[in-house]
């Protein structure tokens, strides 16, 4: 078995329309799929699904938003009752994302001019691969990399 990628990460969001725009405008991404519970009308063997598809079949599902070739981030409309997002590295499980870049410098330049505000300035982490800290309108924290030459990732430094 080999896996060949992360193909999404996925959030539940009360900010659609912030999320999409963030995602798109300011990181660059493409909405490459926006799925309606129409989908789901004739799955019988998705009860739940079918039952919110025949009362409403135009309500949105999911989106997925491709950020790198055929790597995405899947957002959901938040769930009635759902909790808000807690603050960072408050519970044990889920704590970041990361994304690579080929010029740090230079995507933070842009990302700048895009409008995205960063949580940190450039540095070079104890992996040796340089990192910057930024987070979406939802508040999900993620660093976006560059490696180096001497990056642990990259030479297997144990």
């Amino acid at each position: 078995m080999n896996f060949t990628n992360i193909m999404h990460i996925a959030f539940y969001t009360d900010q659609m329309d912030e999320m999409i725009d963030f995602y798109v405008n300011k990181l660059g991404g493409k909405v490459k799929a926006s799925v309606k519970y129409e989908v789901y009308l004739n799955r019988d063997d998705r009860p739940v699904m079918q039952a919110i598809a025949k009362k409403t079949p135009d309500k949105l599902f999911n989106v997925y938003i491709e950020l790198a070739p055929m790597q995405f981030i899947e957002l959901f409309p938040a769930e009635e009752n759902q909790k808000p997002h807690t603050e960072f590295n408050e519970h044990i499980g889920y704590s970041h994302y990361a994304f690579i870049v080929e010029d740090i410098y230079d995507t933070r330049k842009i990302l700048e001019r895009n409008g995205v505000v960063f949580d940190t300035d450039i540095s070079k982490g104890p992996s040796e691969t340089y990192q910057m800290w930024t987070h979406d309108p939802d508040g999900n924290k993620f660093e976006i990399m560059q490696y180096t030459e001497n990056s642990i990732q990259i030479i297997s430094h144990t």
